[in-house]
Protein backbone atom coordinates (compact mmCIF):
# COMPACT_ATOMS: atom_id res chain seq x y z
CA UNK A 1 0.00 0.00 0.00
CA UNK A 2 1.17 3.50 -0.78
CA UNK A 3 1.30 5.83 2.24
CA UNK A 4 1.58 9.63 2.15
CA UNK A 5 5.27 10.59 2.13
CA UNK A 6 5.42 11.92 5.74
CA UNK A 7 4.02 8.63 7.09
CA UNK A 8 6.24 6.56 4.80
CA UNK A 9 9.31 8.44 6.08
CA UNK A 10 8.18 7.95 9.68
CA UNK A 11 7.69 4.21 9.06
CA UNK A 12 11.17 4.01 7.52
CA UNK A 13 12.62 5.85 10.53
CA UNK A 14 11.01 3.44 13.01
CA UNK A 15 12.28 0.46 10.97
CA UNK A 16 15.86 1.63 11.59
CA UNK A 17 15.40 0.70 15.26
CA UNK A 18 16.42 -2.85 16.24
CA UNK A 19 13.58 -5.36 16.42
CA UNK A 20 11.09 -3.10 14.63
CA UNK A 21 9.68 -4.64 11.47
CA UNK A 22 7.30 -3.12 8.92
CA UNK A 23 4.10 -3.96 10.83
CA UNK A 24 5.30 -2.53 14.14
CA UNK A 25 6.79 0.51 12.41
CA UNK A 26 3.48 1.18 10.66
CA UNK A 27 1.54 0.81 13.93
CA UNK A 28 3.94 3.21 15.71
CA UNK A 29 3.81 5.75 12.87
CA UNK A 30 0.02 5.86 12.94
CA UNK A 31 0.08 6.09 16.73
CA UNK A 32 2.36 9.14 16.51
CA UNK A 33 0.03 10.76 13.96
CA UNK A 34 -2.85 10.34 16.46
CA UNK A 35 -0.88 11.82 19.40
CA UNK A 36 -1.47 15.37 20.64
CA UNK A 37 0.86 17.96 19.10
CA UNK A 38 2.49 18.73 22.48
CA UNK A 39 3.21 15.05 23.10
CA UNK A 40 4.78 14.65 19.66
CA UNK A 41 6.96 17.75 20.21
CA UNK A 42 8.02 16.46 23.64
CA UNK A 43 8.83 13.05 22.13
CA UNK A 44 10.90 14.69 19.39
CA UNK A 45 12.75 16.87 21.93
CA UNK A 46 13.49 13.81 24.07
CA UNK A 47 15.06 12.08 21.05
CA UNK A 48 17.16 15.11 20.11
CA UNK A 49 18.21 15.78 23.72
CA UNK A 50 19.23 12.15 24.27
CA UNK A 51 21.42 12.32 21.19
CA UNK A 52 22.94 15.73 21.93
CA UNK A 53 23.33 15.62 25.72
CA UNK A 54 24.68 12.10 26.20
CA UNK A 55 28.33 11.22 25.84
CA UNK A 56 30.71 8.45 26.90
CA UNK A 57 32.47 8.61 30.26
CA UNK A 58 36.18 9.25 29.64
CA UNK A 59 37.04 6.64 32.28
CA UNK A 60 34.63 3.69 31.92
CA UNK A 61 33.09 4.43 28.48
CA UNK A 62 29.56 4.12 29.91
CA UNK A 63 26.91 6.43 28.49
CA UNK A 64 26.44 9.50 30.67
CA UNK A 65 25.26 13.09 30.81
CA UNK A 66 28.36 14.19 32.77
CA UNK A 67 32.02 13.26 32.66
CA UNK A 68 33.17 11.35 34.60
CA UNK A 69 29.94 9.44 35.15
CA UNK A 70 28.31 9.17 38.57
CA UNK A 71 29.76 5.66 39.15
CA UNK A 72 33.36 6.68 38.37
CA UNK A 73 32.82 9.84 40.44
CA UNK A 74 31.56 7.88 43.49
CA UNK A 75 34.41 7.75 46.05
CA UNK A 76 32.71 4.89 47.93
CA UNK A 77 33.21 2.47 45.00
CA UNK A 78 35.90 -0.22 45.19
CA UNK A 79 38.57 1.11 42.81
CA UNK A 80 40.55 -2.14 42.80
CA UNK A 81 37.96 -4.04 40.71
CA UNK A 82 36.70 -3.44 37.19
CA UNK A 83 33.75 -5.36 35.74
CA UNK A 84 33.97 -5.47 31.94
CA UNK A 85 30.60 -5.53 30.12
CA UNK A 86 29.58 -5.28 26.48
CA UNK A 87 26.91 -2.56 26.58
CA UNK A 88 25.68 0.30 28.77
CA UNK A 89 22.50 -1.71 29.42
CA UNK A 90 24.67 -4.32 31.17
CA UNK A 91 25.84 -1.72 33.71
CA UNK A 92 22.20 -0.99 34.55
CA UNK A 93 21.52 -4.72 35.01
CA UNK A 94 24.53 -5.12 37.31
CA UNK A 95 23.60 -2.04 39.34
CA UNK A 96 20.04 -3.34 39.89
CA UNK A 97 21.54 -6.29 41.76
CA UNK A 98 23.04 -3.88 44.35
CA UNK A 99 25.82 -6.37 45.19
CA UNK A 100 28.70 -5.19 43.03
CA UNK A 101 30.43 -2.03 44.31
CA UNK A 102 33.43 -1.82 41.98
CA UNK A 103 33.98 0.10 38.75
CA UNK A 104 32.96 -0.81 35.19
CA UNK A 105 34.36 -0.74 31.70
CA UNK A 106 31.94 -0.81 28.74
CA UNK A 107 33.32 -2.33 25.52
CA UNK A 108 30.43 -1.24 23.24
CA UNK A 109 30.33 -4.59 21.50
CA UNK A 110 32.10 -7.92 21.25
CA UNK A 111 34.70 -9.43 18.95
CA UNK A 112 33.13 -10.98 15.86
CA UNK A 113 35.50 -11.76 12.98
CA UNK A 114 32.53 -12.91 10.88
CA UNK A 115 31.03 -9.41 11.14
CA UNK A 116 34.41 -7.73 10.78
CA UNK A 117 34.52 -6.53 14.41
CA UNK A 118 38.04 -6.65 15.82
CA UNK A 119 39.69 -5.29 18.99
CA UNK A 120 40.11 -1.87 17.36
CA UNK A 121 36.33 -1.61 16.89
CA UNK A 122 35.49 -1.91 20.58
CA UNK A 123 36.92 -0.17 23.68
CA UNK A 124 39.82 -2.59 24.34
CA UNK A 125 42.61 0.00 24.08
CA UNK A 126 40.86 2.19 26.66
CA UNK A 127 40.59 -0.78 29.04
CA UNK A 128 44.27 -1.68 28.74
CA UNK A 129 45.20 1.98 29.31
CA UNK A 130 43.10 2.05 32.50
CA UNK A 131 44.83 -1.05 33.80
CA UNK A 132 48.19 0.71 33.45
CA UNK A 133 47.05 3.88 35.21
CA UNK A 134 44.95 2.56 38.08
CA UNK A 135 45.55 0.26 41.06
CA UNK A 136 43.44 -2.60 39.72
CA UNK A 137 43.66 -5.98 41.46
CA UNK A 138 40.88 -7.83 39.62
CA UNK A 139 39.09 -7.65 36.28
CA UNK A 140 35.74 -9.44 36.10
CA UNK A 141 34.82 -10.38 32.54
CA UNK A 142 31.02 -10.15 32.32
CA UNK A 143 30.54 -10.37 28.55
CA UNK A 144 27.47 -12.16 27.22
CA UNK A 145 27.41 -15.98 27.18
CA UNK A 146 27.45 -16.05 23.36
CA UNK A 147 30.18 -17.17 20.96
CA UNK A 148 31.21 -13.52 20.51
CA UNK A 149 31.07 -12.81 24.25
CA UNK A 150 33.14 -15.88 25.07
CA UNK A 151 35.70 -15.03 22.37
CA UNK A 152 35.96 -11.49 23.75
CA UNK A 153 36.43 -12.78 27.31
CA UNK A 154 39.17 -15.19 26.20
CA UNK A 155 40.93 -12.47 24.20
CA UNK A 156 40.84 -10.02 27.12
CA UNK A 157 41.98 -12.69 29.55
CA UNK A 158 45.06 -13.38 27.42
CA UNK A 159 45.80 -9.64 27.23
CA UNK A 160 45.38 -8.96 30.95
CA UNK A 161 46.88 -12.02 32.67
CA UNK A 162 50.55 -11.21 31.87
CA UNK A 163 50.16 -7.98 33.87
CA UNK A 164 49.55 -10.02 37.04
CA UNK A 165 46.01 -8.70 37.52
CA UNK A 166 43.54 -11.38 38.63
CA UNK A 167 41.12 -12.12 35.80
CA UNK A 168 37.80 -13.85 36.48
CA UNK A 169 34.74 -14.73 34.43
CA UNK A 170 31.16 -14.52 35.68
CA UNK A 171 29.50 -17.91 36.13
CA UNK A 172 26.97 -19.14 33.60
CA UNK A 173 24.41 -21.83 34.04
CA UNK A 174 20.86 -22.58 35.01
CA UNK A 175 18.54 -19.80 36.16
CA UNK A 176 16.93 -20.09 39.60
CA UNK A 177 13.63 -21.93 39.28
CA UNK A 178 14.60 -23.45 35.92
CA UNK A 179 14.07 -27.10 34.99
CA UNK A 180 16.95 -29.24 33.73
CA UNK A 181 14.79 -30.79 31.02
CA UNK A 182 14.30 -27.40 29.34
CA UNK A 183 17.94 -26.31 29.45
CA UNK A 184 20.01 -26.50 26.28
CA UNK A 185 23.31 -28.43 26.11
CA UNK A 186 25.53 -25.32 26.27
CA UNK A 187 23.77 -24.01 29.39
CA UNK A 188 24.03 -27.40 31.10
CA UNK A 189 27.69 -27.67 30.12
CA UNK A 190 28.41 -24.22 31.60
CA UNK A 191 26.50 -25.14 34.76
CA UNK A 192 28.64 -28.29 35.22
CA UNK A 193 31.86 -26.34 34.48
CA UNK A 194 30.97 -23.63 36.98
CA UNK A 195 29.98 -25.99 39.81
CA UNK A 196 31.27 -25.21 43.30
CA UNK A 197 31.71 -27.14 46.48
CA UNK A 198 28.97 -26.82 49.11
Amino acid sequence: MHYPEPIAKLIDSFMKLPGIGPKTATRLAFYVVEMKDDDVLEFGRALVNAKRQLTYCSECQNITDRDPCYICNDSSRDRSTICVVQDPKDVVAMEKMKEYRGLYHVLHGALSPVDGIGPEDIKVTELIQRLKNEEIKEVILATDPTIEGEATAMYLSRLIKPSGIKTSRIAHGLPMGGDLEYADEVTLSKAIEGRREL
